[in-house]
């Protein structure tokens, strides 16, 4: 599957991505949801790189692979470097895929939604939203 690009439609970051030959680079996507659903976020994850897509992905499960620490918004200064770093990350995207399983999206996922929706960047969802999110 290819992401065809115009000079137009390009964004900075894509110079960051090396063009091996004429092949046309690949559309960028931040994966953003609940660290709750880790195999959901690695199955959409694989799925997505599947189709050509360059994936970037939660780095850390804090809820399934660290319960006992607090992974509140806010709670701690691991916990606010890390939403900073995945703010980093959505930076770098074309689009951002929220894996919002059963429709969950907690606050952390809420205001990285915020945040992509601020810079301009498409927000698509595993799992149709309904109106009121």
């Amino acid at each position: 599957m290819s992401y065809t690009h115009t000079t137009a439609d390009c964004h900075e970051h894509h110079d960051l991505v090396v063009n091996f030959g004429s092949e046309p680079k690949p559309k960028i996507i931040t994966l953003c949801g609940s660290t709750r659903f880790k195999d959901k976020i690695n199955e959409v994850n694989a799925n997505l790189t599947m189709c050509g897509n360059l994936v970037i992905s939660l780095g850390v499960f804090g809820h399934t692979d660290m319960p006992a620490m607090d992974w509140e918004t806010d709670g701690t200064s691991l916990k606010i470097g890390l939403d900073r770093l995945h703010r980093q990350k959505i930076d770098l995207a074309d689009e951002v895929y929220v894996v919002n399983v059963g429709g969950y999206v907690g606050e952390s996922t809420r205001r990285e939604i915020e945040y992509a929706t601020k810079l301009g960047k498409p927000v698509r969802y595993l799992e149709d939203i309904s109106d009121d999110d």
